[in-house]
């Protein structure tokens, strides 16, 4: 199964002022989740981002934040527990009142936009959190493990593999980028380029 931008949005976990110096191979993961964040914008990929108590961690990384459409402040690890699902599901269409028995409600599983590509830090702790219960709530998630990271290799690693376990898709920037541009002929093809090299 490949990705197509028309189907996919972004969530970027965390990429914080305080937290990223301690991420091990931070600058890194944080220049590929800026890729993405550029090509997203410029696909139309809808990207959110999370920030956790940034009265203390700090704020999102100021190009990060001025890619996506809004920030969840949040103080539970698991971005779904503050509101992350409702930013991520389409609103109601009209007619389906909520005082309607739930047989007769239109099905709110119908996402619009069903594959979530997650990257963030801390890897093991709130993405890892996050996606398990993004998989829970019968989204398609990706985790862009270049754009990820966590103090150590080790638990960064065992994220992965976890979230493998339980039915995510790990894949990398380029794949990303590729898969979403699916072809040379795309419009913009050269702008990914100058993304990627």
């Amino acid at each position: 199964m490949l990705l197509n931008h028309e189907e996919s949005q972004l969530v970027f976990i965390d990429y914080q002022e305080k937290l990223m110096p301690a991420i091990s191979d931070g600058d890194f993961v944080l220049s590929n989740a800026i890729k993405l964040a550029k090509l997203a914008k410029k696909m139309g990929v809808p990207a959110h981002a999370t920030e956790q108590m940034p009265e203390k961690l700090g704020r999102l990384d100021s190009t990060l934040l001025g890619l996506c459409k809004g920030t969840l402040v949040k103080s539970s690890f698991n971005a779904c527990a503050d509101g992350l699902v409702d930013l991520l599901k389409p609103k109601a269409k009209n007619g389906n009142a909520r005082s309607l028995p739930k047989h007769l409600q239109k099905n709110e599983s119908d996402i619009q936009r069903p594959s979530v590509l997650i990257a963030g830090v801390e890897a093991h702790i709130c993405l890892m959190q996050t996606a398990l219960d993004l998989l829970d709530q019968e989204f398609e998630v990706w985790v862009v493990t270049d754009a990820c990271g966590s103090r150590t290799e080790r638990n960064r690693d065992a994220a992965f593999d976890r979230l493998a376990g339980n039915g995510a898709e790990l894949i990398t920037t380029e794949m990303v980028i590729y898969e979403w541009l699916e072809s040379a002929e795309n419009e913009h093809f050269k702008y990914a380029l100058e993304l990627v090299k």
